[in-house]
């Protein structure tokens, strides 16, 4: 064999273990390394991106350029309703329920905003009804020359879609959807109040109390702390004011955000695992957080208020959930 090397049988057995090694390997689908050294939530985006997300830290992401900004919310329990001696209590409607939240989700770290919903309605031709409710500051007035684009308030694209009732909103996550092949909905009642609490028992995510530096409201109506604050009479861009623990914004005050749930006067009956509830008074939708034009109570993590399904008004919004 001259200078080579003699090859034994070991040296053969070994090659061709080597070699079916090789043809395992290459059959098997590639893993980023995000994923491979993931001690969280490996998430795969419509973009195709891989993250590893923690859930309930406030890491944003997006399946689309013109997707809304969402954010994991781990699973967990929490109590549903709020304490007897929490000031201003609904004490019939907001009576306590434990909720387990098996699964983390998603949901929008900011409400829907015009330009996301701009991006939508070009997509799709879709045009809520003309028509829309407009507060004066005395009363409601209906103006059939109102509408998402001209709600009568001064907005931009960064401030939330307003005058969009409950199909619009489930429109909007049925497109999302169809566009990113991830399941996209609104939420039930009780993951919009676990999501505003963020592991919190308070009146508000911070404390017991609210001020105007905080959050969007009617001001003029005096808080806990007896103080009075400004009423900007307009909404303010989603992004203002901090967000909570878990990374959502604007979950007091702003815009009322829809609910995927009809209207039922107590918690009781709510399911256990966070789901929407079948069944109550369907000619009412479940409406949480507050809006601009609200005093400090309706924006209490606990208040539950609801409005009429086809209802557009200057104070109404949405934010959306992804399936995990």
């Amino acid at each position: 064999m001259g200078g080579g090397t003699l090859w034994t049988e070991k040296n053969w057995m070994s090659l061709r273990t080597f070699a079916f090694a090789t043809a395992i390997a290459s059959a098997l689908p590639l893993v980023s390394a995000a994923a491979q050294t993931c001690d969280a939530l490996t998430l795969d985006t419509a973009m195709g991106e891989t993250r590893c997300l923690h859930p309930g830290r406030g890491e944003q992401f997006k399946d689309c350029e013109d997707c809304p900004a969402m954010v994991a919310v781990p699973a967990g329990r929490f109590i549903m309703g709020s304490l007897a001696s929490e000031p201003k209590r609904e004490a019939a409607r907001e009576d306590q329920v434990p909720v387990t939240i098996a699964r983390p989700f998603a949901i929008g770290a900011f409400a829907v905003t015009r330009g996301e919903f701009a991006s939508f309605v070009a997509a799709t031709g879709h045009q809520p009804a003309p028509g829309c409710y407009f507060w004066t500051g005395k009363s409601w007035e209906g103006r059939a020359d109102r509408s998402w684009q001209t709600p009568g308030i001064p907005q931009d694209d960064r401030h939330p879609v307003v005058c969009v009732d409950v199909g619009d909103a489930k429109a909007y996550a049925a497109w999302l959807t169809a566009k990113t092949g991830k399941t996209y909905r609104l939420p039930s009642e009780a993951e919009r109040e676990y999501s505003t609490r963020a592991g919190t028992a308070t009146p508000y995510w911070w404390g017991p109390s609210i001020t105007t530096d905080r959050a969007n409201y009617d001001g003029r109506m005096i808080s806990k702390r007896k103080t009075r604050g400004v009423w900007r009479q307009r909404t303010v861009p989603v992004e203002s004011f901090s967000p909570n623990p878990w990374g959502l914004y604007n979950v007091h005050g702003n815009v009322w955000d829809w609910t995927d749930e009809c209207w039922n006067e107590k918690n009781q009956g709510n399911p256990a695992d966070g789901s929407a509830r079948a069944g109550g008074d369907c000619r009412w939708r479940v409406v949480r957080g507050g809006a601009w034009n609200y005093g400090p109570t309706y924006l209490r993590s606990a208040y539950r208020y609801w409005n009429e399904p086809k209802n557009r008004s200057s104070v109404q919004g949405f934010r959306v959930v992804r399936v995990l």
